[in-house]
């Protein structure tokens, strides 16, 4: 079910929020090397993120497997803008479905954001808007200009979200964009994205081709 966000929009300024960073896949497609940890103008991917949403936020909630945890802690070492937790997947690399369902049970806030661990170039002012829309539903998700929509760059409902992805994940059923589906989602157009980031603050790095073709622009970011 989806919703225009310019109809009855309610705003969520005065609400706790919290950020749920997934980072617990395995990295098949970029290597050897955790993506989460390499290094965009001397800082892991995962530590520009953390520092973005954290800077908008009350809290935030790193979702990865225990064998992650320690050099994550390290690579996160600095970052004071919001406190920092870490949720351990019960299913390691169980998709992101599990990682949020884990993450959202120790969320306490009424809406959460979650965004990849490789999306370096997230815009905090772009989470700002998202969270601005996400009143009275139980999602909020940006549509790219190919017409697909962005679920792990999007706001959420947390005791709604945990409730139908549970009962999803119970049938077998792990699609994110599904769940997007059963839930109340406020769709935001292409054209209105780009009218508050850029297209770039959407991207996620999966291969290490990409990375090295966005790692010399990211001082200008």
């Amino acid at each position: 079910m989806t919703s225009d966000p310019t109809a009855g929009t309610h705003s969520t300024a005065n609400a706790d929020r919290t950020a749920v960073v997934l980072a617990g896949g395995y990295s098949t497609r970029f290597g050897d090397t955790d993506k989460a940890l390499a290094e965009i103008d001397g800082r892991p991917m995962l530590a520009r993120v953390v520092a973005r949403v954290g800077a908008v936020v009350d809290s935030v909630v790193v979702s990865c497997r225990d064998d992650q945890r320690a050099a994550f802690a390290v690579g996160l070492d600095g970052i004071d803008d919001a406190p920092i937790r870490f949720v351990t997947d019960p299913e390691p690399d169980g998709g992101p479905l599990v990682g949020i369902v884990s993450a959202f049970e120790a969320v306490d806030s009424q809406y959460a954001v979650v965004v990849a661990c490789d999306m370096p170039f997230v815009d905090p002012a772009f989470i700002e808007f998202l969270f601005s829309q996400a009143g009275g539903h139980d999602a909020v998700v940006p549509e790219l200009d190919d017409g697909h929509r962005q679920p792990t760059q999007a706001v959420y409902r947390v005791d709604r979200t945990v409730a139908v992805a549970d009962e999803r994940l119970a049938a077998g059923t792990r699609s994110l964009r599904g769940l997007l589906d059963a839930l109340e989602t406020v769709v935001v157009p292409a054209e209105t994205v780009l009218d508050h980031t850029d297209r770039q603050s959407l991207t996620d790095i999966n291969t290490r081709e990409r990375f090295e073709s966005v790692t010399g622009s990211a001082s200008e970011r």
